[in-house]
């Protein structure tokens, strides 16, 4: 269910015509970058962390 709701989210655009101040276009970037950046952390620690166990 959470999915769903998740893909119906009114789009970035939307929120930044919306939005109550200007403001707001700094938070909406950085909630929109925030995950990926996430992942991509994860994802070079995931590759560090294998990467120093085969070598030793």
């Amino acid at each position: 269910m959470f999915l769903l709701n998740f893909l119906q989210e009114p789009s970035i655009e939307e929120k930044i015509k919306n939005a109550p101040d200007k403001g707001y276009e700094i938070g909406v970037f950085i909630g929109t970058m925030l995950p990926f950046l996430v992942l991509v952390l994860v994802a070079y620690l995931i590759y560090r962390y294998n990467k120093n166990r085969v070598d030793k």
